[in-house]
């Protein structure tokens, strides 16, 4: 096995060794026997480095990884405890039923399997055999014992459950179904464990074991490999070593397809090299991170690797970003929203990970590793004295091996392991505060509006009060609008998984661990596949859609008569429609003024209701000026290469800065490229797009490049490392004039839409017209950043294009999306339907112009049609035209931009119709907030929001020395006052700066 001699104590062991041969095992003190495992040698304690700041301080940019404390847990008796043990599992179970009501089981940990003890130690807490540094050490005492321990209680029970338990074995793997924790492989006294899934069901107040029938080949026996369920669905085992050597293959099984079988993936992509004793874990929004482990000539890995499923069903691997403190194998990694936790890990040669490595946080939103003492931008080397390190005993903590950690909220626990020859018991427990801190605000505001509730606190070191858990509010009736009120924007982005959710958590898991369950509902940053399962849970309470073991024990029936057990009904998938309302959440997502952009946001979330400027629409700033004119590049990328070269280039959502020169990095033949490879996708669309749930929706950009990059950085942003695997993308037109980089802007949405053709999609607003943006900077800034000649090239081939952009977007069918309105003309969506492109705005028709030039009247007690201010000719409709129009067509909601709103969205028409606007302070002096929509697979709608930035880190909108020529647009087109605020002297209405 892993081409190494498999003697039971190498002559000169520098790694840990596993027999699965039943020859070469040893006998434990109980009787059986157990393979010998050795395992690194005692090291003398280092203390390493500091851990998160002082209370109250405020961080800016990615934490460093938290410090572990020793968790004082309680236990009726001793062997409620599962004592010295390593090369076991723990396993996060979220709560069963309501708080409160009969019957209601907290979130536990499940603790499974395991060696607990050494060759030569009765116990394995005492000095090892041997200490000698060539001296491999045996584990022994291989188990099937499972305990729990109550994160509520704070207490250890040993469970005893009904049926038949897997084997006795250690290095195996585990993870959570739901309700159901799923056991597979491993090593035990008899060699290798059979590659059986036996499931343990929580559900009940007593356990049961089942075991899962599979057909066809499948992984095979193997220990030190990898499981964890991706997306709420997808059971994935990766790598590990079958006996023989180390293995790079992956398998997945779909519990949302009966009869279950194991399919084998060839994934695209750099993935990582045959290897045993890495991590994997599984982010809320179905990727997997697979870190660390010892690769066929038994050296420690650093690397991380992602793996995602695409929407046409393609799975991909792709290297995590930043640089790991450490190699490491034997260690432990658990997720809290986008921050994969990683502790302890051996080394070989007798080491273990220490110092500030010995804890490390791999933020996939930031993109970079951090150890307890800062962001890592080189692999650690070096040791830290117990002075250097700060005298952080949690260092001490963590330096150990063959642990197991789960994660409960935001917060991380680890249990048991090995440090050099003694087993270690006792839980510890870290707090990841990037979490907390995004889900305080949302904590009190939940606790505001909660009635009947008496603060507590959870027993124990890490106890919390329970302000900060409070369930959301009910949802309404289907049909009804609700709108959800800001809350902490996500570390991770929203994603959507392409995957069913039957077999998800629980409700009642939301009320615990410091309200970060009920962070993941109400800001829909964990979004989409936290949102389906909601209703998933829902289906199984009131139409029993997943099947459960059977409570008197009958279960399914194998071919041998053996009984076992269904992950979830056959028909399961289909019983998950479209629901029938649509509903605007409660809360919705704030990043606050004061930070943002390349440093993260801070977050707030409010009621809806308390959105003092909700309804006021504001008028349009003055535009920021822009540059003079740059030579062309000579032409070094083929076609196909453009869109690359624009994302490289520009999605760069915590790190973009505008161009200093401000000259376009494309010259006008990749442009032309660009456009069109573009044209031939658009000229292939219907005028009015169907589409499908989760989506992101977007309101006017207006040349704001770097409110972009602020929503992609807060929100998520669709690349292969980002969501685009999971959520599609949707753009309501108006993407240049008025601000600074419109070229960037449609640049990169061109490029997106070439390179995602099918996830990323974009409509027609009224800018998108030679006559409208000649005059309101898209045609100066093209010659400006390009040249005459070029740029007025380029000016009239992005106009062509835009003739041929779809002009609408319908959701699931029951939302309409838009750039203006329906103003008079538009009563069914077949009369938009039936436009032909490409079409220019003065070949038009008049539904042409209302579908991108009108507007709702100025609140619901306005109703028909009325002028528009913006010039003769235009309307605007009430609500009881949006009710009209929505009854005429089937539709629940209809998504409108064009109009800047304080709030960066606006309800109208009782909800019924919702104005979106993406742009922060637009143009320099509205000072309002941007926001886009994500819609779930629940159709749920959660707004999410960013405030302008002060004018100290405006960078991303600064005006150039040299630009004049916005500024002049300006004089010569004066913004239109705030609606509600008396016009000025010399506006008589009709303003062009209305458009």
């Amino acid at each position: 096995m892993d081409g190494e001699d498999s003697s039971m104590v190498p002559e000169h062991d520098d790694h840990d060794r596993d027999s699965p041969n039943p020859d070469e095992a040893q006998q434990s003190p109980d009787g059986g026997s157990m393979p010998a495992f050795s395992s690194p040698e005692p090291t003398e304690a280092v203390v390493g480095g500091g851990g998160e700041a002082a209370a109250g301080q405020v961080v800016v940019g990615p934490r460093c990884a938290p410090p572990y404390s020793i968790v004082d847990a309680l236990m009726d008796k001793k062997e409620d405890g599962p004592g010295p043990r390593c090369g076991h599992t723990l396993t996060a179970v979220p709560a069963v039923g309501e708080e409160g009501t009969p019957g209601y089981i907290g979130p536990r940990l499940v603790l499974f399997g395991g060696a607990t003890a050494l060759e030569g130690n009765s116990g394995g807490t005492g000095t090892p055999t041997s200490a000698a540094p060539s001296a491999g050490i045996r584990l022994a005492g291989a188990t099937a014992d499972v305990h729990c321990y109550d994160v509520l209680s704070n207490k250890w029970t040993r469970l005893t459950p009904f049926g038949e338990p897997p084997t006795p074995r250690a290095a195996h793997v585990a993870t959570a179904v739901g309700t159901m924790v799923v056991i597979q492989g491993g090593i035990g006294p008899a060699g290798l464990s059979a590659e059986d899934l036996h499931v343990l069901d929580l559900t009940q107040q007593r356990p049961r074991w089942h075991r899962v029938v599979v057909q066809g080949p499948g992984p095979g026996p193997r220990y030190g490999h990898v499981m964890a369920l991706v997306g709420q669905r997808y059971l994935m085992a990766i790598g590990g070593n079958d006996g023989k050597r180390p293995l790079a293959d992956v398998w997945a099984l779909d519990t949302a397809a009966k009869p279950y079988e194991w399919r084998k993936l060839e994934p695209e992509g750099e993935g990582p090299p045959p290897c045993m004793y890495a991590t994997a874990s599984a982010r809320s929004d179905g990727l997997l991170l697979l870190c660390g482990g010892r690769d066929a000539n038994s050296v420690p890995l650093a690397s991380a690797y992602g793996l995602a499923k695409h929407r046409d069903g393609r799975w991909e691997w792709a290297i995590a970003p930043g640089v790991s403190p450490s190699a490491r194998y034997q260690h432990a990694a658990v997720f809290v929203n986008a921050r994969l936790h990683v502790s302890g890990g051996a080394l070989g040669g007798g080491r273990m990970v220490e110092d500030s490595s010995s804890v490390a946080v791999l933020d996939t939103a930031a993109g970079v590793w951090c150890d307890t003492k800062s962001v890592v931008t080189s692999p650690r080397t070096g040791r830290y004295s117990a002075d250097a390190a700060g005298g952080d005993a949690s260092v001490e903590l963590t330096r150990r091996c063959r642990h197991a950690a789960a994660a409960v909220g935001d917060l991380i626990f680890i249990y048991g392991g090995l440090r050099g020859g003694v087993l270690l018991d006792g839980l510890l427990v870290a707090e990841d505060l990037a979490a907390a801190e995004t889900t305080y605000a949302a904590s009190h505001a939940a606790a505001a509006a909660a009635t009947n509730s008496t603060p507590g606190r959870l027993p124990g070191r890490y106890g919390f009060s329970d302000e900060r858990n409070r369930e959301l509010s009910d949802s309404a009736a289907d049909g009804a609008v609700v709108l959800e009120s800001p809350v902490a924007p996500p570390v991770n982005g929203d994603l959507h998984n392409d995957i069913s959710s039957e077999n998800a958590i629980n409700p009642g898991i939301r009320r615990t661990s410091k309200g970060v369950e009920y962070l993941v509902e109400a800001s829909a940053a964990e979004a989409e596949a936290i949102s389906a399962t909601l209703a998933a849970a829902k289906a199984r309470q009131v139409n029993g859609e997943v099947e459960l073991p059977d409570r008197d024990g009958s279960g399914e029936a194998s071919p041998s008569g053996t009984p076992t057990f269904s992950l979830m009904k056959p028909d399961a998938m289909g019983s998950i429609g479209t629901p029938a309302g649509i509903r605007l959440h409660h809360r919705a997502v704030v990043v606050a003024a004061e930070t943002g952009g390349a440093l993260g946001g801070m977050a707030r979330q409010f009621s809806i209701d308390q959105f003092e400027n909700e309804g006021r629409r504001v008028s349009y700033g003055t535009p920021e000026s822009a540059t003079a004119a740059r030579k062309l590049l000579d032409r070094q990328m083929s076609i196909s290469s453009v869109p690359k070269k624009v994302i490289a280039h520009l999605l760069k959502p915590r790190g973009w800065k505008p161009p200093v020169r401000r000259q376009f990095f494309l010259d006008c033949n990749e442009i032309a490229d660009l456009c069109d490879s573009a044209e031939r996708i658009f000229s292939n669309e219907p005028t009015v797009l169907q589409l499908k749930a989760p989506i992101k929706i977007f309101g006017d950009l207006h040349g704001q490049f770097g409110d972009l990059m602020r929503l992609f950085d807060e929100y998520g942003s669709p690349s292969t490392a980002g969501d685009i695997s999971y959520i599609d993308y949707l753009f309501l037109g108006d993407y240049v004039d008025r601000g600074q980089h419109s070229l960037e802007t449609i640049s990169l949405l061109l490029a997106l839409k070439v390179e995602y053709q099918h996830n990323v999609h974009l409509i027609r607003g009224n800018h998108e017209a030679a006559d409208i943006n000649a005059l309101f900077g898209f045609r100066i800034e093209c010659i400006e950043r390009m040249g005459e000649r070029d740029g007025i090239w380029v000016w009239h081939r992005i106009n062509r294009l835009f003739n041929w952009l779809p002009l609408a977007a319908s959701i699931e069918k029951k939302i309409l999306c838009m750039h203006g309105g329906i103003g008079r003309s538009i009563n069914h969506v077949e009369q938009i339907e039936s436009i032909q492109r490409p079409i220019t705005m003065e070949a038009g028709s008049i539904v042409l112009m209302d579908l991108l030039w009108s507007d709702p009247t100025e609140n619901d007690s306005v109703e028909g049609l009325r002028p528009n201010a913006r010039g003769p000719g235009l309307v605007t409709f009430g609500p009881d035209r949006v009710m009209e129009f929505c009854n005429n067509n089937d539709l629940q909601l209809i998504v409108r931009a064009h109009e800047c709103v304080m709030d960066g969205f606006e309800r109208f028409a009782q909800g019924h119709l919702i104005t979106l606007f993406s742009a922060t302070n637009y143009c320099g002096t509205a000072n309002n907030a941007g926001a886009i929509l994500v819609l779930g697979r629940d159709l749920v709608v959660v707004p999410k929001l960013i405030h302008p930035l002060p004018p100290a880190l405006s960078s991303t909108e600064a005006s150039h020395p040299d630009d004049t020529w916005m500024q002049e647009l300006n004089a010569n087109r004066p913004a239109t006052p705030t609606r509600g605020r008396p016009q000025a002297p010399n506006d008589k209405g009709g303003s062009l700066a209305w458009m």
